[in-house]
């Protein structure tokens, strides 16, 4: 299914809609109907560019996600990290992406739909951008080839997210995460 009936301003507006949604009412409230009636719009258009909520969703993600591995190369390692860092810390974006976690929830987790289109769309190229990283690091010697939390830091990251919202009842922000990669992802990496 072609996207190109919708201009850039059009399909950027139907996102922004969707993820305004999905942080308000979670994604199983979330309907195609809902996301028709906030952007005045027809389901039909919304079918024609998306085969379902579950596409339509990952990519409201992707489009609107604002950090991004793929491009981050500073020359170190500590320097990447602390890029992404600054990245993610833009006007309460961290705020708004733990809303979003809340909204997909379990969603996630019974819906296989949602649950692929997420890997496909959003998780596995920025976990790939993660693993480049790590390799340059370990190119550079700031890493050694052999250690074992390589294969973990996706998962301390992520962790980390979504653990400092449960148990502190508080979104992660920059100062948290820098905090996180000194005392837990460095010393994990040797670095």
């Amino acid at each position: 299914m072609g996207r190109s009936r919708l201009t850039p301003e059009r399909e950027a507006e139907l996102f922004d809609a969707v993820l305004d949604l999905l942080r308000e009412v979670g994604y199983d409230a979330l309907t195609m109907d809902a996301v028709a009636a906030r952007t005045h719009s027809s389901k039909a258009t919304l079918y024609r560019q998306w085969q379902g909520k579950p596409q339509l969703v990952a990519g409201a993600l992707r489009h609107c996600k604002p950090v991004s591995t793929a491009d981050v190369d500073t020359g170190s390692l500590r320097g990447d990290f602390a890029e992404l860092v600054r990245r993610a810390d833009d006007e309460g974006q961290m705020a708004k992406d733990a809303a979003l976690m809340r909204g997909l929830g379990m969603a996630i987790h019974t819906n296989p739909d949602l649950h692929q289109a997420l890997r496909e769309v959003l998780l596995d190229p920025e976990v790939s951008g993660l693993n480049a990283m790590l390799r340059r690091g370990v190119d550079r010697g700031e890493i050694t080839a052999d250690c074992p939390a390589l294969r973990y830091i996706p998962h301390l990251l992520v962790g980390a997210y979504v653990a400092r919202q449960l148990i502190e009842d508080r979104c992660a922000d920059a100062a948290f995460l820098s905090d996180y990669l000194d005392a837990v992802v460095f010393p994990a990496l040797g670095v």
